[in-house]
Parts: C-alpha cells; structure tokens; sequence
C-alpha cells in the first residue's frame, strides 16, 4: 500500500517544527513574503528552522518569487532542502534555476481554479520533482498564493493526479475531517495543509493527532478501491 506524505506548512516556531516532526510529518513549510495568506515568516527565523529540520525530513521554502536569481537567492539564504513556487512563473525561468541550485527539490504549484489547471501540468513538467495543487487565485485583484482554507474541485486534481508523471502533493481546505475523502478521491502522493491543523493561530497538537490518524485511515479506504476497481 502506497503511504501518503504529509507536509505541515505555516510552521512559525522551532517549537511547531518538533510538535509536526514528533507526530510523522515528511516534510515542513516554511512561508516567505506574500500578498496574502497565513503564516508568513521573517526569512532569518526561516534560515533558523530549515536548520535544525533533520535529513530524514523536507524542509520547503515558500516563495512568490518569479526569477531564477530571485529564487535561488532566496532558497540559498533559508538554506532549505526544496523550493515550493507558489506562482505561474515562465518556464524559461526553470532552466537557470536548475543551474543555479542543481541539489534543490523544485515543486510548483498549480491553483486549480478551473479545468485550465490542466493545461499547465505540460507547461512544468519536464522541470519538476512534483506538483502541489492548491486552491488560490493568483489574479486576484490581492492575488492569493495559499493558505486560503478552501478547497477546490477534487475531479480535476484527480485528472491531474492521473496524467503527471511526478507526484503531485493537494492543498487546500484540507483538514482531520475531509482528509480521508480526499485521498480516496485524488489519490495524491502527499498532502498538503495549514489552518486545517491550527487553532488560535497556533499548531494544535490534537488536531495534528486526528489528522495523521485519518491520512492512514484514508491510505487503507483508497487501497481498499484500487483493489475492488481491479477486480471490476
């Protein structure tokens, strides 16, 4: 059975760090300058985290960078192990980016506002490690990057789950309570969350504990429907 990643982004503290460590996350993300959205951090506490993440975790920079250089500088200076870029930059930006920072995972994300969402797994691909589907609109009038707490058509995450061939974290709205839906109707290769997991603007070590118990819960129920459309 295939197990479904975690990655706890919005991490603030060294303290949220350990807490989503100690209780299974794959990975952490650590959110630089935004129009909007949670969870955004000074990029010297982020530096100060991505340090202490240890090698068996990931730990991911989120940037609304849309340059190469700009990129690069700013991964170079948090120092951490991926790079999450949260706008529809130019894929001529990619290959320079490679160059600059050959060691450093690149995830894009891609705001499924509509079945368009489709159109850019092609636009990406080839530059990729993984794709992260979220619920954003980046052309909004303040254009939203992430951490909206909303989530979008799961169909067309699926479809996109079904025709990319790296693997493709979801997004948006997730939470102890849709979780399990969401792996069985997606099938995504991890999940992705912030406010779902947050009270008080704080990581609630409880909710953290039902929605790590739910993604394992989902992890059976989606092997569970593979398994039966196999024999159909």
């Amino acid at each position: 059975m295939n197990r479904t990643r975690i990655k706890v982004c919005c991490i603030s503290s060294i303290a949220e760090t350990e807490l989503a460590i100690s209780h299974g996350a794959d990975a952490i993300g650590l959110v630089g300058e935004m129009p909007s959205g949670p969870g955004i951090i000074d990029d010297n506490l982020a530096r100060e985290i991505a340090s202490i993440v240890p090698p068996t975790v990931e730990s991911f920079l989120l940037t609304s960078c849309t340059t190469a250089k700009t990129i690069a500088a700013h991964v170079q200076y948090c120092g951490t192990t991926t790079v999450q870029i949260v706008q529809h930059i130019d894929p001529v930006e990619y290959p320079e980016l490679i160059k600059i920072l050959p060691g450093v995972k690149r995830v894009q994300v891609i705001h499924v506002e509509n079945e368009k969402a489709l159109e850019l797994l092609e636009r990406y691909e080839t530059y990729v490690h993984a794709f992260l589907l979220d619920s954003g609109r980046p052309n909004a009038a303040i254009a939203e990057l992430g951490g909206t707490g909303r989530p979008h058509d799961w169909s067309v995450s699926a479809e996109f789950v079904r025709l990319s061939s790296k693997p493709v974290f979801l997004a948006g709205g997730l939470n102890p309570d849709n979780v399990r839906d969401a792996i069985t109707t997606v099938a995504p290769f991890g999940v992705d969350l912030c406010s779902g997991v947050r009270s008080d603007d704080c990581l609630d070590e409880k909710l953290l504990e039902k929605f790590t118990s739910n993604v394992g819960t989902g992890n059976v129920r989606a092997s569970n429907v593979r398994a039966n459309n196999a024999q159909t």
